[in-house]
């Protein structure tokens, strides 16, 4: 449930913004230097489609907190002596991974829930 908004400048345009993981919220140089990569390597997770990064208004690419923490996992594999494209296919199965056991929590929970003898059903 989420909680009433107490943000004295909750009306600012773009402040909703702020806890969604998902927001184009970088530049490419500034993902690059949180990182501590190069905006060539930004550039190549793109030319390999692992990373889709959103586009400004004038073209330039903007990365949200999730691609960051994707680029990161990569650099992370890449440094430990995977190549580029063991490294993108290790994080898409990790995600992959991820994702089937939100699921399944998901499901065996509305299952517990159906089987609960407090059910009405």
């Amino acid at each position: 449930m989420q909680q009433p908004d107490t943000n004295p400048v909750a009306g600012a345009e773009g402040v909703g913004n702020l806890d969604d993981e998902d927001f184009p919220a970088y530049s490419m140089g500034r993902a690059a230097e949180i990182l501590g990569v190069t905006q060539a390597f930004l550039r190549t997770l793109d030319g390999v489609r692992l990373l889709t990064p959103q586009r400004s208004a004038g073209g330039h690419r903007r990365y949200s907190r999730y691609q960051l923490r994707i680029a990161a996992r990569v650099r992370e594999l890449i440094d430990a002596g995977n190549s580029l494209e063991g490294a993108c296919r290790i994080v898409i199965l990790e995600d992959q991974l991820a994702e089937a056991h939100a699921l399944n929590a998901t499901l065996q929970h509305a299952l517990d829930e159906h089987q609960s003898p407090d059910s009405e059903h």
